[in-house]
């Protein structure tokens, strides 16, 4: 390939539309995820999204390929096998950013808007300009302005309690209800668990807070108030803007 064939591939629209298109895209969502301290930032969702606007030119180029085949032999093309392709190895980058943290899961937001370049950067390769732009712009608004409108109106702050009490005391899951309801909290039932000796009992559940602030110091000390409680902990469970940002 010589110079001037270069510069003729990079002057052909079809080609070099969706490459710039698939490089802005990226950056837009990218640094929404840089802003944000993510892992996966700027450079991980512009490669993702020049990547897989790539390899679907080259998918759609197929038929221009030069190929010397076997007497009696064909090649079939299908098209559709490459997008397949992109997005399940997207989705080993994608599991890599998802972890738990005690009751809060982090990476979800961040795992989505990978799949999500991947799948915008396709839609550019297709040569979808206008669909591959409205999809960024749909992008954009989901994690900027919907990240806004969670911060104004904060979902219900959640707790996850464990704790141990004595087996053979009167504390039952109806008092530890009872205990929470005096601190404006409220609970489903808990799951419970004995050990093996039937020495202690062990009660966990999820907590609703009834406010968007609430004392978890105060929960402790009510807690600690009681004879029959071995040990407790008490984790937040960060909602989803916090968590998994």
């Amino acid at each position: 390939m010589d110079f001037d064939t270069l510069i003729s591939t990079f002057s052909n629209s079809e080609i070099t539309y969706p490459l710039l298109g698939s490089l802005i895209a990226g950056a837009l969502i990218g640094a929404e995820r840089e802003r944000q301290g993510k892992a996966a930032g700027l450079r991980t969702h512009i490669l993702v999204c020049y990547a897989s606007a790539l390899m679907t030119l080259v998918a759609l180029h197929m038929g221009s390929w030069t190929a010397v085949l076997v007497e009696g032999t064909q090649i079939v093309s299908d098209m559709s096998r490459m997008p397949h392709a992109i997005l399940t190895g997207i989705g080993f980058l994608c599991a890599g950013v998802i972890f738990r943290e005690g009751a809060s899961v982090h990476g979800l937001t961040t795992a989505a808007s990978l799949w999500l370049t991947a799948a915008i950067g396709i839609t550019f390769g297709t040569g979808l300009l206008e669909l591959a732009t409205f999809s960024t712009v749909i992008a954009m608004v989901v994690l900027f302005l919907l990240r806004f409108a969670q911060r104004i109106a904060p979902p219900q702050p959640k707790l996850d309690l464990q704790m141990r009490v004595n087996a053979d005391s009167e504390f039952d899951a109806g008092h530890l209800i009872g205990i929470l309801a005096q601190q404006n909290l409220h609970a489903g039932p808990p799951a419970l668990s004995h050990d093996r000796l039937g020495r202690t009992r062990s009660y966990r559940l999820r907590i609703a807070a009834g406010q968007a602030e609430f004392d978890v110091e105060a929960l402790g000390r009510a807690l600690d108030a009681e004879p029959a409680v071995q040990e407790f902990s008490i984790t937040p469970i960060l909602p989803n803007h916090m968590a998994d940002g």
